[in-house]
C-alpha cells in the first residue's frame, strides 16, 4: 500500500479533483452516470472519500466487490435491492480475481445500467484496472465522462506527457 504523499500540491490537486467528483455526482441527479475515479492509493482514497462526504450534499451508498464477484451489474442489483440511491461508490475492483470476465460481462450488459439504474455510479480504479477497461470495455469506457484522477501532482503530469509526446 502507498504511503499518501500530502505536499500542498498534492493536497490541492486533491481538492481540485474532489471537488470534480462531487460536481459529478450532483449533475447526474437521478441519471445513470458512470464515473471513474483513478487512485493507487488505498490510503489517499479514504482521504479523498472523507473529503468527499464534506463536499458532496447527495447521500451516497458504498459497496466493496469481493474477489469471488464476477458481473458487476448483477452484484450492483443484489446489494442494492429495489431501493434507487441517489450515488453509489463501488469499491473494490481491483480484488476481483476474474477481472477480465467482470469487465468483459459489464461492456456487454452497460444498456442494462442505462435502462434500470438511475443514478450515478462511482466506479473506483486503479491504474492497472483502468488500462484493463480501456482495452477489455472500451464502449463501457466511452460512457464515462473524463476519468477523475488522485495520484497525480503535476509535475508527475508534465513528466508523464513529456514520455509521451
Amino acid at each position: 500500500m502507498n504511503i499518501p504523499n500530502n505536499s500542498p500540491e498534492d493536497l490541492g490537486n486533491n481538492l481540485a479533483a474532489a471537488e470534480r467528483l462531487a460536481r459529478a455526482i450532483k449533475v447526474a441527479g437521478g441519471e445513470f452516470s458512470l464515473i471513474l475515479a483513478c487512485c493507487d492509493s488505498i490510503a489517499k482514497q479514504q482521504q479523498i472519500l472523507k473529503l468527499l462526504q464534506e463536499l458532496s450534499s447527495v447521500a451516497i451508498q458504498e459497496m466493496r466487490l469481493m474477489p469471488t464477484d464476477e458481473t458487476l451489474y448483477t452484484t450492483i442489483t443484489n446489494t442494492i435491492g429495489i431501493s434507487q440511491p441517489q450515488a453509489l461508490m463501488v469499491h473494490g475492483l481491483e480484488s476481483v480475481v476474474a477481472i477480465p470476465q467482470m469487465l468483459i460481462s459489464t461492456n456487454l450488459m452497460r444498456d442494462e445500467f442505462r435502462k434500470n439504474l438511475h443514478f450515478p455510479i462511482v466506479l473506483w480504479v486503479n491504474n492497472e484496472v483502468l488500462s484493463q477497461l480501456v482495452w477489455l470495455a472500451p464502449d463501457l469506457k466511452n460512457w464515462a465522462a473524463t476519468t477523475i484522477r488522485f495520484d497525480i501532482s503535476n509535475s508527475q503530469l508534465i513528466e508523464n506527457q513529456a514520455v509521451s509526446a
